[in-house]
């Protein structure tokens, strides 16, 4: 007995005087939740009552809301893929344009998003919409499901813009190479198009919708990020709500039409459309009639909102999933969208526009010591998720990243934003600076400059540009806009155009 007394003592001891382990905090799981074509005002927790969206309003509640979240443009129409290669790469608008041949060229995939997460030892899971240069397998650790730009349909763009083109000057009715889903509906009476019936593929191609496709993706990729001990990276990129806008028609009986208020913007035809890019030879313009109709306006409005919510509902379930896991207590999760759109506002469809409809996305984030149910009214880009992802991982930011996290602005580190002013371009046809609380537009085509009081006139409808008043503001913001233009390495010189 004394001597099993002594080795118990001996090894009491030895256990006391061992080096111990030392403890760290493990690196926090981030989920990034990315909507397509989704503007700011779609959501029922941040002012919108028509729509239904109660796993948004989730996020809203028991996280941080960025109520001022921007794209900073694009080098074409389609506004999607500039966004995302902005954000994978973490370099502004035109400097990723010339960046991304390095992707066609099958190099430097090791400074994307991902792979920073990879290299601090993150597992990296992806899937859905895709839409930029380089392959989501050469940048992604597991994928699944990779999705083109949008669900496919019978609009071919450049074949459509030649027939355009050569119907100029002659009587025949653009409206007639149309393929079906575009240019409607033309009266109540039109039932050319259904966005239920599955034949019309998009959405419905392969049988089950494609936001409930990513859905199982995501609580498969969940599952198996459970059994590892490694922290998670997971990229959730939803088509949704990008036309054609379809959805069961359990969600679009949700909307009866006489329930859609049209936008208090809304025009029959904005008087800048062609000069600016927007007129029918552009895909998204094309969706709906020239001129724009009440009911047709509605009826788009209505497939949104209910695109909306089925997206919504698949959230939800991606969100019960993760908090089943019991690792919430170290998840982030980030949801935004790549940009806004118009539908119906300004007599826009499109998101081709410098309004914030089609410029400004929702922009949550929720996860371990973030406020809840806070707003953040200061400027972000939306791209700044992946320097605010860095920041949570412990990853030094490196120097080609042009975005800044975020992170202590939604702690309330932070007082003011980290820009100044926020900028956008678009291909020649647009530009725009947005700063204290004024914005101004210039169409270059045709010299036009428009002035926008955002505190007094949020729904931009009231152009003061040519008040004398604001003479000195329209001269300030220009040449704001044109420091700006060095900064972006911006191709177009605006100085050659128009003097003020």
């Amino acid at each position: 007995m004394k001597n099993l007394l002594l080795a118990f003592l001996l090894l009491s001891i030895v256990a006391c005087n061992s080096p111990k382990k030392e403890t760290t905090n493990p690196k926090p799981n981030i989920v990034f939740i990315f909507a397509d074509d989704m503007t700011y005002s779609a959501i029922n927790a941040l002012g919108n009552n028509e729509i239904i969206t109660p796993n948004l309003d989730r996020l809203v509640t028991h996280g941080t809301t960025f109520t001022n979240a921007y794209n900073m443009g694009a080098w074409n129409g389609a506004i999607c893929a500039a966004s995302r290669a902005m954000l994978l790469s973490g370099r502004s608008v035109w400097d990723v344009n010339k960046f991304r041949q390095n992707w066609i060229n099958n190099k430097e995939f090791d400074k994307t998003w991902s792979k920073l997460m990879e290299g601090a030892g993150y597992d990296t899971y992806m899937t859905g919409k895709w839409h930029i240069d380089a392959k989501a397998d050469s940048v992604f650790q597991n994928v699944k499901h990779i999705r083109p730009g949008m669900p496919g349909d019978a609009w071919e763009h450049s074949e459509q813009v030649a027939k355009f083109k050569a119907i100029e000057g002659t009587d025949t009715d653009p409206a007639t190479l149309m393929p079906i889903g575009y240019n409607r509906p033309l009266s109540e009476q039109d039932t050319t198009w259904s966005p239920t019936d599955h034949k019309f593929g998009g959405f419905w191609e392969g049988g089950k919708h494609w936001s409930e496709v990513l859905k199982d993706d995501a609580v498969s990729f969940i599952e198996k990020a459970e059994k590892s001990e490694n922290p998670f990276f997971m990229y959730l990129a939803f088509n949704a709500p990008h036309d054609p806008r379809q959805a069961p028609q359990e969600y679009l009986d949700k909307y009866p039409l006489e329930n859609i208020s049209l936008p208090k913007s809304w025009l029959p035809e904005y008087p800048f459309k062609d000069d600016m890019g927007c007129g029918p030879d552009l895909r998204d313009e094309a969706l709906a009639p020239f001129p724009r109709t009440e009911y047709a306006t509605k009826v788009h409005i209505k497939e949104y909102y209910a695109i909306i919510t089925h997206l919504d509902a698949q959230i939800g379930k991606v969100l019960d999933r993760l908090e089943a896991t019991g690792k919430m207590d170290n998840t982030y999760i980030i949801f935004t969208a790549d940009h806004g759109l118009a539908i119906g506002k300004h007599g826009l469809i499109g998101k081709q526009s410098q309004f914030d409809h089609s410029i400004r996305a929702p922009f949550m984030i929720l996860g371990p010591n973030i406020p809840e149910n806070k707003k953040v009214t200061e400027d972000i880009y939306l791209q700044d998720a992946m320097a605010t992802s860095l920041d949570l991982a412990g990853i030094e930011k490196p120097d080609y990243v042009f975005f800044n996290s975020f992170l202590d602005l939604a702690i309330g580190k932070q007082d003011k934003g980290n820009y100044s002013a926020i900028y956008n371009g678009y291909r020649d046809l647009q530009r725009m600076v947005r700063k204290d609380g004024f914005k101004l537009i210039i169409y270059p085509k045709i010299k036009k400059v428009l002035l926008f009081d955002l505190n007094n006139d949020p729904e931009e409808m009231n152009n003061i540009a040519d008040n004398t008043e604001y003479s000195d503001k329209v001269k300030t913001l220009f040449n704001d806009l044109v420091q700006l233009q060095k900064d972006m390495n911006d191709p177009l010189d605006l100085t050659e155009i128009i003097q003020l």
